[in-house]
């Protein structure tokens, strides 16, 4: 190795990083850390700039063109007893860090989290989403995270904020305030919450949660099923509407098959005998089913169609039940 090249290894007189996607911090290599004095420091927007002396954190330097003699390292100067003539290298670590927002990272529930929920008790539930942070103080990250690694990435703290997230997920939730239901239907809800449960943690470490989204929350399997059949009895409604509907459907189907117009008024007849007959035993003009404990045939089907829904008959079952109870209205 020349001289030439000992001396440009040895004495730093230019130091500059340019961000590299993904890494949050660089410890600037430098052959046994000698900067020239009088070198320039070039610190680019959204990058700060820390100088230790023996592992003691000595200067901060902010973006800009800075020049490196003793005047505008004071910490530093003090730190190594330099008088106002010093001229000769000195050595130092520099550490670079970006301020710059990373954005676009994933978290999720990779197990379950049991939430008590003040409509349906405890839940299990499952949520996805994106977030944001940038380092916001430099100094606490530095001590906390960085300590005396050469660099740090983002996927080096995926994992340790994705934890975070799971357990503000809990802890939002489990105190049962508010409804799951209510919180899942509002999303933009549902984010700020759980991005003000998070932020105290990121801010241990000088982080600063720039942006959260919540982009699926889901239920067992079993739960939605429940979900899934309370709205369709809050969608048929009374069995006055029910049976409209299945009519109206009656007419259709019979419009569709080969009897053209026929099949239509086939069709319409029955829906016509249908309405009818709900019609009278409604408004008191036809005679209420027979003797079975004093219910009319209406409320009969009803609580058959809540036994179906229960799942303690078959459809089948109810289906031949409610032809034998609209039967007996004359």
């Amino acid at each position: 190795m020349g001289i030439l090249d000992f001396l440009s290894k040895q004495f730093v007189d230019v130091i500059d990083w340019v961000d590299e996607p993904g890494v949050l911090a660089l410890r600037y290599p430098m052959q046994d850390r000698e900067i020239q004095n009088g070198a320039q420091l070039t610190v680019r927007a959204g990058q700060t700039a820390l100088f230790y002396n023996e592992g003691q954190l000595a200067d901060a330097f902010f973006p800009g063109l800075h020049k490196l003699e003793t005047a505008n390292l004071p910490l530093l100067t003090a730190l190594m007893n330099w008088d106002k003539a010093f001229k000769s290298p000195f050595k130092a670590d520099v550490y670079f860090f970006s301020q710059k927002e990373q954005a676009g990272l994933k978290w999720g529930t990779q197990q379950p989290i049991t939430v008590r929920d003040k409509e349906f008790g405890p839940l299990r539930i499952r949520a996805f989403g994106s977030y944001g942070f940038r380092v916001e103080n430099v100094a606490a990250f530095a001590t906390k995270m960085m300590g005396s690694l050469d660099r740090l990435t983002v996927s080096d703290l995926e994992p340790q904020l994705r934890g975070v997230i799971a357990t503000a997920l809990a802890s939002a939730l489990g105190g049962g305030e508010i409804a799951f239901i209510d919180l899942a239907g509002n999303q933009a809800a549902l984010s700020e919450r759980l991005r003000a449960a998070v932020e105290p943690a990121f801010a241990q470490w000088g982080l600063a949660c720039t942006s959260f989204f919540v982009e699926s929350v889901s239920l067992p399997e079993e739960v939605q099923a429940h979900l899934d059949k309370a709205s369709s009895m809050r969608v048929v409604g009374d069995l006055d509407r029910f049976v409209r509907f299945q009519s109206a459907r009656a007419i259709e189907t019979a419009a569709e098959q080969s009897g053209g117009v026929a099949g239509v008024g086939a069709g319409a007849a029955a829906g016509l005998a249908i309405g009818q007959a709900m019609a009278g035993g409604i408004g008191g003009g036809a005679a209420a089913a027979p003797a079975g404990g004093g219910d009319d045939a209406f409320a009969q089907i009803e609580k058959l169609h809540k036994l179906m829904t229960a799942g303690a008959i078959t459809q089948a079952e109810f289906d031949a039940k409610k032809a034998e109870l609209l039967g007996r209205i004359r």
